[in-house]
């Protein structure tokens, strides 16, 4: 099992910046990849930002050039920078982390951007 804790959400203006982080503890060894999913309200769960555990990231089209995902994997932290958010930014971030077999989500944090 894999137990992930994300912290870093808020409330921002649009234009302004936020830092997630994700840390993962437990069976840590096993996971292959990394990434930040959200999920706006009526809206279905979608991926943001993966990276893999050799460093490979690849991002949704709507945050390209505005987020970026990077790993500590000494530490098992996954961090998100968000840069010049929109209003439709705004959702809960889920970080998940991926093995061979298994999948795991965290609990979320809260990102709200105000137009």
């Amino acid at each position: 099992q894999v137990q992930l804790v994300e912290s870093g959400g808020g409330l921002v203006q649009a234009g302004g910046s936020l830092r997630l982080s994700c840390a993962a503890s437990g069976s840590t060894f096993s996971i292959n990849a990394m990434g930040w999913y959200r999920q706006a309200p009526g809206k279905q769960r979608e991926l943001v930002a993966r990276i893999t555990s050799s460093g490979s990231t690849n991002y949704a089209d709507s945050v390209k050039g505005r987020f970026t995902i990077s790993r500590d994997n000494a530490q098992k932290t996954v961090f998100l920078q968000m840069n010049n958010l929109k209003p439709q930014d705004t959702a809960v971030y889920h970080c998940g982390a991926e093995a061979s077999a298994s999948f795991w989500f965290g609990r979320g944090t809260q990102v709200t951007v105000s137009s």
